[in-house]
């Protein structure tokens, strides 16, 4: 196996067009968030991304795109917003994944939404997770069907409250793919305002993911595109969503609505009217991603198996990260009776020190019991 590494942006014409072509013919590894456009876009939005390059002297082929920090751990690329994550692939390719990481650089890859069905990647998973979908590869009305008796009320009363939003505020009109800037904005305005006020993390607050968002808005392509979906009220918005889609999937990425209009439950309609029109245009699969919201099991099909956890190999990144997922008193212990691991945590926290312009607290030292900071 041969593995060599490379920006992104350093592709050529020929590595991206076999990357597409892997996922164009394995539905396995349709998702749009394993595609390149949504690597390169990546990389242009965020520092540290690089792609490994697998080739086995059999003409197979594959793409793992991740991120590096600064001491040689790694993540999915994307980390943070990315729902669904793997090496994209030809079929048969067999790889060892901490091979994989030795020719990387990275001592730890992290994943948080791995495919599951990715055999060499299997001994690391730490949590099985499910993603749920929608099928709509038969169209709108057999999906509907088979969702019988399950959605049927909800389904009526969501269309009820659509006519009800139409009586009393304004005309309701969707669009699917909308040219609408000022929607955008409102939209990222929304899920901000939702982040805080649930207590989560504004990924709005982060510039990249703004940056990000932005490009992909402006991006399309039969193969791969941003999808900005807008459900309306007379002329205002009042729900809208934004994801990124392939040939054939969907993804549910970020959904929000103005909170005015909750009583209309408007993030339903928004769903619904978004799912007809997806099948309308070709999609067979929506993605709605990790969790398990009440809507979410109402309205799926299935699940995909997907998994978090990471691939590691003796290192002081891996020992760091190790430090970071463990009770700092364990950790601290442990690194202490173990000169090798010692060593190594102190190079990595001086790497760490000399690379953030300062000293970090003394691990296992005199008078510290702090842990190194996450990078």
């Amino acid at each position: 196996m041969r593995i060599s590494v490379a920006r992104p942006e350093d592709l050529g014409a020929a590595e991206l067009e076999r990357w597409d072509e892997l996922q164009r013919h394995d539905p396995s590894l349709a998702n749009p968030f394993l595609s390149a456009p949504f690597a390169l876009a990546t990389a242009r939005a965020r520092d540290g991304c690089q792609v490994a390059i697998l080739e086995d002297g059999h003409g197979g082929r594959g793409f793992l795109p991740y991120e590096r920090t600064r001491i040689g751990a790694g993540r999915a690329i994307g980390s943070g917003v990315s729902d669904c994550q793997g090496l994209v692939h030809s079929p048969g390719l067999d790889w060892d994944a901490t091979e994989l990481l030795r020719a990387c650089g990275l001592g730890v890859w992290e994943f948080d939404h791995l495919l599951a069905s990715q055999a060499p990647f299997k001994p690391f998973h730490e949590v099985a997770a499910r993603s749920p979908v929608l099928d709509l590869s038969q169209g709108w009305g057999r999906y509907l069907e088979e969702r019988r008796p399950s959605t049927t009320k909800l389904v009526k009363s969501t269309l009820y409250k659509q006519r009800k939003l139409g009586r009393e505020v304004g005309e309701v009109r969707f669009e699917y793919e909308a040219a609408d800037p000022a929607a955008l904005r409102a939209l990222m305005a929304w899920k901000s305002s939702q982040y805080r006020r649930t207590g989560r993390y504004d990924r709005f607050a982060r510039p990249w993911i703004v940056r990000l968002v932005e490009e992909l808005y402006e991006t399309g392509g039969p193969d791969f595109a941003g999808v900005l979906s807008v459900l309306y009220a007379g002329d205002r918005p009042v729900a809208a969503h934004f994801g990124i889609r392939s040939a054939s999937v969907l993804s549910w990425w970020f959904p929000a609505y103005d909170v005015e209009f909750s009583r209309y439950s408007p993030g339903l309609i928004l769903l619904l009217r978004l799912a007809e029109s997806a099948a309308g245009a070709g999609i067979g699969q929506l993605d709605l991603g990790k969790g398990h919201e009440d809507y979410k099991e109402s309205f799926k099909s299935g699940d995909l198996a997907i998994a978090e956890g990471w691939v590691e190999r003796p290192s002081p990144a891996a020992a760091l990260r190790w430090m970071q997922r463990t009770p700092p008193r364990a950790a601290r212990d442990f690194v202490v009776r173990h000169p090798s691991l010692r060593q190594g945590a102190r190079r990595t926290r001086d790497q760490l020190g000399r690379l953030r312009g300062g000293p970090l607290g003394r691990l296992g030292g005199e008078g510290s019991a702090r842990s190194p900071e996450r990078s």
